[in-house]
């Protein structure tokens, strides 16, 4: 197990490393940041977002939780949406879950998690609305793995409800939104194929944001 006093050294080291094969590395770094990205991720400390996706500093915007949940109410998650789209001008929003993810599981555990229940009723809804095909499988480790797939592509579906996507893809035709899942067992990521074009087209029916009335600021994302 690293030490704490440990790390400062890793640090120094990981700073020679990248100045040898770059002088100028953190010159550049430290300039305005421009990702083509936003991350969207679990918490889990398993799942290093720049690695899985073999992407540099700068280049991918990073928003993590228990879960990876876009909660319309989570001003934290809606300003970083917010943020990325309108100021970084991101071409894609990856929600990114993970199988065995202990948000999901605390989710299908019947008991009060107490301070938890609020956010892991947003899980416990997906499941809800998918009961029927949850608990058509057999297997409690399918089950799983389904939910935990399910409540990504959910997820994604948060995302694409706020104005800030809508009203950018109606002009610039980007940020595209993508569900994907990592799996621990093998390190690969899976594309859940998600048909961002349908499913914008879907939400727009009830949750049509692209028309702002005058009386109301363009930063209004709910």
């Amino acid at each position: 197990m690293t030490t704490y006093e440990e790390i400062f050294e890793h640090n120094r080291q990981w700073v020679r490393s990248r100045t040898e094969n770059d002088p100028h590395f953190f010159e550049k770094l430290a300039k305005d940041q421009q990702p083509d990205y936003l991350y969207i991720g679990c918490s889990d400390s398993r799942v290093p977002a720049n690695e899985i996706m073999g992407l540099e500093p700068g280049e991918v915007f990073v928003h993590r939780n228990v879960a990876n949940l876009v909660n319309n109410v989570d001003m934290n998650v809606m300003s970083v949406i917010n943020y990325a789209v309108r100021h970084l001008h991101v071409k894609h929003i990856i929600v990114c879950g993970h199988y065995n993810c202990g948000g999901v599981k605390a989710a299908m555990t019947p008991q009060d998690m107490g301070l938890l229940n609020p956010w892991l009723r947003n899980i416990r809804d997906v499941y809800r609305q998918h009961a029927g095909e949850l608990d058509a499988l057999t297997s409690e480790h399918d089950r799983y793995d389904r939910l935990v797939e399910l409540n990504v592509l959910e997820q994604c579906t948060n995302v694409i409800k706020t104005a800030a996507v809508q009203r950018s893809y109606n002009a610039h035709r980007f940020p595209e939104v993508h569900g994907w899942v990592f799996d621990l067992r093998n390190g690969l990521l899976k594309d859940l194929e998600l048909n961002f074009k349908a499913k914008l087209k879907e939400i727009q029916k009830i949750y049509d944001l692209t028309a702002i009335p005058s009386q109301y600021s363009e930063e209004g994302d709910h």
